[in-house]
């Protein structure tokens, strides 16, 4: 089984047939989505929804041209004040597309409200045929693993399980002995990359939307996380980096050395 997907964060609003390609090119089989695209970083790429037909069907194509799936769909988020009904038409568009799973996190500082809404979007989901993860974010109404257990047993479905971010894991206090513990069934995805222990700036955020670093060129137990998560699920690289990006870098020469870090972690691992 290839395990590697490629995380739309690195794409900074790559256009969906072009993340395809990407994908592809870099000789991986999955990769993530995000309904609403919008270029997050200034590299000229245009706005898309996958809500247009069109897209979808170009989007389909290509993936099937070239072997690739869309393992998650990312993106969603509980607001205040916000419906999870909402996202009806997103959900269709993703099933259309085959995602099996969708990945959400809180903005919502109520805590017991925000579980609510995780069970409300796990069951619009399952309408589908689509699972919910959720992922812990340090500074984010869910942000470790202990509060991710807790959504987990509010909603009380093997369809709602964790995603696990190793750059959000240890930097929420949590590291591979914990991963260890847990049910592999409460797994459904991860997320790889890597950073400092410390801090690399005063803002969490803007470091893990724009700057993380290439595995194994930081400071994370990543081998010991890769060894304690499930051996069957998806392993996305989630590496964005902007300041490559704005000196030109391309997409491809951005994330192939996470590639080819990826691997050799994963095949220690084995």
């Amino acid at each position: 089984m290839d395990r590697l997907g490629i995380g739309f964060l690195g794409g900074f609003g790559l256009p969906p047939v072009e993340f395809v390609n990407l994908t592809a090119d870099l000789g991986c089989r999955h990769m993530s989505a995000v309904v609403q695209g919008l270029p997050l970083v200034p590299l000229g790429y245009p706005p898309f929804s996958l809500k247009d037909a069109k897209l979808r069907r170009d989007v389909l194509a290509a993936m099937d041209r070239r072997g690739v799936t869309i393992s998650l769909g990312d993106g969603f988020l509980v607001l205040p004040d916000a419906e999870m009904h909402a996202f009806t038409a997103d959900l269709d568009a993703l099933a259309e597309l085959g995602v099996p799973r969708i990945n959400v996190v809180s903005l919502d500082p109520d805590l017991g409200r925000t579980f609510d809404q995780f069970a409300i979007l796990t069951e619009l989901g399952a309408q589908r045929g689509i699972e919910t993860v959720v992922e812990p974010v340090p500074g984010l109404t869910v942000g470790d693993l202990p509060t991710a257990l807790a959504a987990r047993r509010h909603v009380g479905r093997s369809d709602f399980r964790l995603l696990i971010d190793t750059m959000h894991l240890v930097r929420s206090g949590s590291g591979a002995a914990d991963v260890a513990a847990l049910d592999p069934d409460h797994i459904g995805y991860a997320q790889l990359n890597d950073t400092t222990l410390q801090p690399r700036g005063d803002n969490y955020m803007e470091e893990a939307m724009f700057e993380r670093m290439v595995p194994g060129e930081g400071e994370l137990p990543l081998r010991a996380i890769l060894s304690a998560l499930p051996p069957d699920i998806v392993i996305e690289i989630e590496v964005p980096r902007r300041s490559l990006a704005l000196a030109g870098v391309s997409p491809i020469d951005r994330l192939r050395p996470c590639v080819a870090a990826a691997r050799h972690l994963l095949s220690e691992r084995s």
